[in-house]
């Protein structure tokens, strides 16, 4: 058997089809990872191509490391050093540096951050519009230009307000020259699509493509898939769920394969090795109310299970004590531990009573999907350095370090820097070497800023030759960043905090140096990239994770509570009918299945909304649940048998405790 063993019919067969456009439909929990990992190892040792011709691809660091490492462990040692796992941004990164003058590029090219593409985004509308406060909705729109493969030219001819901003973005980022995250996958896909020669490149390069999450795609990333795809790949996609509409993700591009590739095999995995069968079907229920393109019903093989268990609250601090208080019963009688359990919520608003309540109990808990540890002050200054250091051109880096440390460059010297440069038709940090600046400046601050050129140029001399965590290293040291942390801290204990996380970072900066001893600017960009996400930094410790149920999608526990399940929360108020109440099923439906062993949903009578105490309605979706499947706990009809079942087991556990 080899590369097959240990697989279901279905999995072998979606396996060992590479003759033909393959369309996997993979239900939760159905092994999808499994299925590519043996499939590359398939497409190596059975039908021969070597590992660098073959192309996986995903959406997050975190998957693609998961999928290397199960691809590696049934490759070879050579083999597996060979393996190009990577994600969608990755993937066009790495097409884009391969000819970057094609895309107008010089070398050295930046990849700038989501946070500096907005500020730029909001000096402009500042000079176009006279101000900012629309900024975040300019940017999406620009966003959505670029997911749909629009170039500011053709959103001029729209007469839309926001073109202009788009042209002039577009004009900034070609000064700094610079990409933004959504150029990554749009730029690569325009030019594939309009150069024959170019496409059949890289189609000879990579000759099989895998691509996972494909009901996620956005129609640039679609079309970049498509113009690489030969006449065989592999597309693994759930309609079920796709939860990501608002980041541009259309799930009916697994209906465009359809009808883009007629002779489209179509494989459905449905059986689930993760949630209890009692579970499935309740989210089979649930999702069954959705129109389906490609029907399908979970089903497992790990016994049907407990039912599930409904909990009515008055409030929501009443929710989070009946939830935190049920979670330790069920701890306390199946002697588990706190990292089994996740309470999973609509929107991170939801979580403060919960943490309260986890607080009082003394429960030890991990946040999910706040603040990044990629937005910490002191992460972000060095990253600012770091391209500075790869592309002196990169203007917005230039504008957060100038005066970090403090240099003495405030904002009317920065004014009058900006002034001179644009004069120039020079980049800032340029500009900051010539010697008739200081006709411009005032004369200590055009030697500070003289001093800063000078000391990037030094350190871009060791970047050339020196692993970039060195290069990291030396420059904390040359411009006296500890002291400088030190001195803005409000104590001690937040010095501390903001020095070790500066640690953690430069070690993860030595191991991605000692990959493949990539260069300093592989360094800089991937760093740039991961900032989508938290560097595989896992909570420490055993405790109860919190997070919403975006942030929950790919991941699994034993025991989850889903709260919050009302109308107005789940679905949302915004998303009542159509699409769009289909899209809050499927976040329902992703939910349920996150559950192993036990699922708990509950929902408050009242809730707080905009300073008011307001009645609220149970989702409708629990009226999708089969009603012989649930157990209610807090609602006046709750059967008196039932009650004095849950008294009895918490009894037992007691007993048991005491009887050690």
């Amino acid at each position: 058997m080899g590369i097959l063993e240990g697989l279901n019919e279905p999995q072998r067969a979606a396996v060992q089809t590479v003759d033909t456009p393959l369309l996997v439909i993979a239900g939760a929990g159905s092994g999808k990872t499994r299925v590519i990992a043996h499939k590359i190892a398939y497409l190596v040792q059975r039908v021969g191509l070597a590992p660098e011709q073959i192309v996986a691809v995903t959406f997050t660091n975190k998957a693609a490391r998961e999928m290397r490492e199960r691809a590696s462990a049934l490759l070879t040692r050579t083999d597996r050093r060979r393996l190009t796992v990577l994600t969608f941004h990755a993937l066009g990164l790495r097409i884009i540096r391969d000819d970057a003058a094609a895309f107008g590029l010089r070398p050295g090219f930046t990849l700038m951050d989501p946070q500096d593409a907005l500020a730029a985004v909001k000096d402009i509308c500042r000079e176009r519009l006279g101000r900012d406060a629309c900024a975040d909705t300019v940017a999406q729109r620009i966003r959505a230009w670029k997911d749909a493969c629009v170039s500011p030219e053709q959103a001029l001819s729209e007469a839309a307000p926001e073109a202009s901003v788009y042209a002039d973005y577009q004009e900034r980022l070609k000064a700094y020259n610079a990409i933004d995250l959504d150029d990554l996958i749009a730029l690569p896909a325009n030019l594939l699509a309009r150069d024959a020669r170019a496409r059949a490149r890289w189609r000879e390069c990579w000759r099989y493509l895998l691509i996972d999450e494909y009901q996620d795609t956005n129609d640039a990333q679609y079309r970049l898939a498509g113009a690489l795809a030969g006449p065989a790949f592999t597309a693994v996609g759930d309609d079920d769920q796709s939860i990501y509409s608002w980041r541009g993700a259309r799930p009916e591009n697994l209906r465009r394969l359809t009808e883009d590739h007629p002779n489209l095999k179509v494989i459905p995995l449905e059986q689930n090795y993760r949630s209890t069968g009692r579970i499935l079907k309740a989210a089979n229920a649930v999702i069954g109310h959705n129109p389906h393109l490609f029907p399908k019903r979970l089903w497992s093989a790990l016994g049907f299970g407990e039912p599930l268990r409904i909990l009515v609250a008055r409030d929501e601090a009443h929710e989070a004590a009946r939830v935190v208080a049920q979670l330790l019963h069920d701890k306390f009688v199946r002697q588990g531990r706190y990292d089994d359990y996740a309470i999973l919520y609509r929107g991170n608003h939801q979580a403060r009573p919960f943490e309260q309540v986890l607080r009082e109990h003394r429960i030890p808990y991990a946040l999910s999907g706040t603040t990044s540890f990629f937005d910490r002050a002191e992460i972000r200054d060095l990253i600012a350095y770091l391209r500075l250091l790869h592309n002196p051109a990169d203007d917005a880096a230039f504008l957060r370090i100038c005066n970090v440390p403090r240099r003495d460059i405030g904002p009317a010297t920065v004014a009058r820097l900006r002034a001179y440069a644009e004069r120039r038709n020079q980049p800032l940090l340029i500009c900051c070497q010539e010697l008739a600046l200081a006709q411009h400046v005032p004369g200590p601050q055009a030697a500070a800023l003289r001093r800063l050129a000078v000391l990037l140029e030094t350190l871009r001399d060791r970047a050339a030759h020196g692993p970039a965590g060195a290069v990291a290293r030396a420059l904390l040291a040359d411009i006296g960043y500890e002291d400088f942390v030190r001195a803005e801290a409000d104590d001690a204990a937040q010095a501390r905090r903001r020095l070790d996380a500066l640690g953690d970072f430069l070690a993860w900066v030595d191991r991605l140096g000692a990959e493949d001893e990539r260069a300093f600017g592989d360094v800089v960009a991937h760093i740039v990239l991961s900032g989508m996400g938290d560097p595989g930094r896992e909570p420490d410790g055993e405790c109860v994770r919190l997070m919403t149920l975006h942030a929950a999608k790919g991941l699994e526990f034993p025991h989850v509570f889903l709260v919050g399940a009302e109308e107005g929360l789940l679905p949302h108020q915004a998303s009542q009918d159509g699409p769009a109440l289909e899209e809050e099923r499927r976040l329902a439906y992703v939910g349920m299945t996150r559950a192993r062993q036990t699922l708990t949903i509950s929902y408050a009578g009242k809730r707080r909304r905009h300073g008011e105490s307001v009645e609220t309605e149970p989702s409708r979706f629990l009226q999708e649940i089969p009603s012989e499947d649930i157990l209610w706990d807090g609602r006046a009809d709750k059967p008196r048998e039932e009650r004095l079942a849950h008294g009895a087991t918490h009894l037992e556990g007691l007993r048991a405790l005491l009887n050690r």
